[in-house]
């Protein structure tokens, strides 16, 4: 797992985050619920996994289900994940 911020990325709009992201990972995992509304996903190969919260311990405790849904990841799926 890698931080944006951390890698430099802190600040940087979204459609260029996934741009950078595309270019290095096969999966982006997000809390902003707004990505599938802002940006054009279609043309994209990057997989999006989108938590519905970020709250840290709702998704320690949602792990397994995490691991599942990038398991099951394809390209260019776009997917939302409730996390209890």
């Amino acid at each position: 797992m890698h931080d944006g911020a951390k890698r430099g990325w802190g600040g940087v709009e979204n459609g260029d985050l996934l741009r950078l992201a595309e270019g290095e990972f096969d999966l982006f995992i997000t809390s902003d619920q707004n990505v599938r509304y802002q940006q054009n996903l279609g043309n994209r190969r990057l997989s999006i996994l989108e938590l519905s919260t970020n709250d840290a311990r709702r998704i320690d405790a949602a792990a397994e289900a995490i691991r599942d849904a990038v398991a099951t990841a394809r390209p260019a799926d776009v997917r939302r994940l409730e996390v209890p």
